[in-house]
């Protein structure tokens, strides 16, 4: 049986929002069993509540944004990474703006904090999206693939073409060591016309060689390279497992991708949660009580416990 974690103390990280280029501070607490991933936005009134939910994404066209009416948190996906690879179910994390600090593209720097405060172990079991059937999206050429598997799988492979990238292919089977060094290192990448663009038109004013891999026409521009051969494919197994985080629990199955975005991540756990029959709630080896509070017997309540 595995139970669920938390954070043993409160932990702070400064920086800036990638895309209003304005200062940002994320506190991050430890919180009880069965509360999940919390957002609260400490600068607006009321200082509203906005729950790590696929059901609160509200954008997903240049990162993950998370909403609760007018209050919303952008930029969320390498955060809610971090907590993943780290197996951190539970943790109440307090924003001081409308951005989580891009910090340096990866979610390396909130590995490093979530470990200075420490993981909790606490005396509930954690429950898994077990994969009954397989399940497909596609979009053109591109596409997610799920099949029933033992353990999670992940396959993520990206074509562009760019003399610095073109076609990379990675299997990751996530691991709490393997995650800190293989995947959450890897930074997040634009293209230098792109990011051109998005600035004159007032998005990625934080953005910059210290917070992210640029590429003109001919190459990578950052001075020191890039940190893996295929960084490229290993940020978006990255932001990948930070839009899965949004479930709530874990997922049990083999998944692919193929040239995927934040906005395919989000249509395909949408279709996941309306399949009702291509999955159930395991919690291995649990005593009644436990199973009897975790999983509602009827399906009309799944879309109350997944709200």
């Amino acid at each position: 049986m595995q139970f669920q974690q938390t954070i043993k103390r409160p932990v702070v990280c400064q920086g800036i929002g990638i895309h209003r280029g304005q200062p940002a501070q994320v506190v991050i607490k430890p919180a009880p069993a069965n509360s999940g991933i919390l957002l609260v936005r400490t600068d607006l009134p009321g200082r509203p509540v906005i729950p790590a939910r696929s059901s609160r994404v509200v954008d997903s066209s240049l990162a993950t944004t998370l909403g609760n009416g007018r209050a919303y948190v952008s930029t969320v996906e390498h955060l809610l990474a971090a907590l993943a690879g780290l197996q951190i179910d539970n943790a109440r994390i307090e924003v001081s703006g409308p951005e989580v600090p891009i910090m340096d593209g990866s979610a390396k720097p909130f590995i490093q904090l979530l470990q200075q405060a420490g993981v909790k172990t606490l005396r509930w079991p954690r429950a898994f999206f077990l994969l009954q059937r397989p399940l497909e999206l596609q979009e053109g050429d591109k596409y997610i693939r799920m099949q029933p598997a033992p353990e999670l799988r992940l396959t993520y492979s990206i074509d562009f073409p760019h003399p610095s990238i073109g076609y990379q292919k990675l299997t990751f089977v996530p691991r709490v060591k393997a995650f800190c060094k293989e995947i959450a290192p890897a930074r997040t990448f634009g293209f230098l016309q792109e990011v051109q663009q998005l600035q004159a038109n007032g998005l990625a004013l934080g953005g910059s060689l210290e917070n992210a891999i640029v590429l003109d026409q001919d190459g990578v521009l950052n001075a020191e390279g890039l940190r893996f051969a295929d960084e490229f494919v290993r940020h978006k197994m990255l932001d990948l497992i930070g839009d899965l985080a949004l479930l709530g629990w874990p997922l049990v199955g083999h998944l692919q991708v193929h040239k995927g975005s934040h906005a395919l991540h989000q249509k395909f756990m949408a279709l996941l949660l309306q399949q009702q029959d291509a999955w159930r709630l395991w919690i291995p080896e649990t005593q009644p009580q436990w199973r009897a509070q975790l999983v509602p017997p009827q399906p009309r309540r799944w879309r109350t416990a997944l709200a």
